[in-house]
């Protein structure tokens, strides 16, 4: 047998693991703040991934981190995934170059930017760009305009 994870909380962190839970951005964070509340009440590290459908393993370690940083821990750590080809600190400009001088044929601008970039990529990944760099309106914005129907008389 190893060793049993006591937590003992304070009223102002179960208030702010309870707030968390409740309110949380993410589904993982107000889970991972659901493990810590389990656990103060004296739950078994078993019984807690039983009822949420983890391992023991991930109950424990969510546990250490949460002792170790408190509920900043919690969070997903940023960084996970493939770094962006295109970077739009670095590359913006020249893109914009390249799309503004070929605006019909991104073949031709993608061509272009390969060799100005000295990068590797596929058209998609430049549209990918481009579409991201377009700012996003609402309708509630008041900004965009209705569509305008038409109709066909015979």
């Amino acid at each position: 047998m190893g060793r049993t994870i006591k937590i003992q909380l304070s009223d102002e962190q179960r208030a702010a693991l309870v707030k968390t839970y409740r309110r949380g951005a993410s589904h993982s964070l107000r889970i991972r703040c659901q493990m810590i509340l389990l656990k103060s009440e004296g739950r078994k590290s078993q019984e807690i991934s039983d009822f949420l459908g983890f391992c023991q393993q991930a109950v424990n370690n969510w546990l250490h981190r949460y002792e170790a940083g408190g509920i900043e821990a919690l969070e997903t750590a940023a960084g996970g995934g493939r770094p962006p080809i295109l970077d739009s600190a670095n590359d913006l400009a020249a893109v914009r170059v390249a799309v503004q001088n070929h605006r019909q044929r991104i073949s031709v601008a993608k061509a272009e930017l390969e060799q100005t970039l000295a990068k590797q990529f596929c058209e998609r990944t430049l549209s990918r760009f481009l579409k991201n760099l377009m700012p996003v309106t609402s309708a509630s914005d008041g900004d965009r305009k209705e569509l305008k129907t038409r109709t066909f008389t015979s």
